[in-house]
């Protein structure tokens, strides 16, 4: 049986994954073809960038293995992820990893399908700029906040100090 930690979890890793999906879709259409930019606020646009490399463009290259070596190392830490779930016993530590999970998965699907992640979400303040991202990174983002209060023993009914948790699973 299947705990409510990990139903969580893999219910906020579909989540995201059909948020990000939705959102891609729209942006392919809405900013990409013909390119795009639209003011949402004087400190966001959103505008069209492909991304082929890991976070923040790092490791960008043409090489036509890259998306299918990126794509393929976020699919092996998904499934070790979805593991640690399956073991997970509070909220925190679910929701974390759930977010991550779908992250992950959502940004794989674009290397396999067009060969670069769809970035669309800017940022900035004046001519500082945020590196354009999209839902699964904010959703990876977040995941890893929510797994770095977890190992800190904050919301878990567990304090780090005494090495404990409670379990909801």
């Amino acid at each position: 049986m299947i705990s409510r930690t990990a139903q969580l979890g893999l219910a906020l890793a579909a989540l995201t994954v059909a948020l990000d999906r939705v959102t891609k879709v729209w942006a392919l259409d809405a900013l990409f073809d013909p390119p795009a930019r639209i003011t949402v606020l004087e400190v966001l646009n959103l505008v069209p960038v492909w991304n082929r490399g890991v976070s923040f463009g790092l490791l960008s290259s043409d090489s036509p293995w890259g998306p299918w070596l990126l794509g393929g190392f976020a699919l092996a830490v998904a499934g070790a992820l979805v593991i640690w779930l399956l073991r997970a016993d509070n909220r925190i530590l679910g929701s974390g990893l759930g977010l991550v999970i779908g992250g992950a998965v959502g940004n794989a699907i674009d290397r396999a399908l067009y060969g670069a992640v769809v970035d669309f979400v800017d940022a900035h303040w004046g001519d500082l700029h945020w590196p354009a991202f999209n839902i699964a990174d904010a959703a990876i983002t977040l995941g890893v906040g929510f797994l770095l209060l977890d190992a800190l023993g904050i919301g878990t009914g567990a304090r780090a100090s005494e090495g404990g948790r409670t379990s909801d699973g």
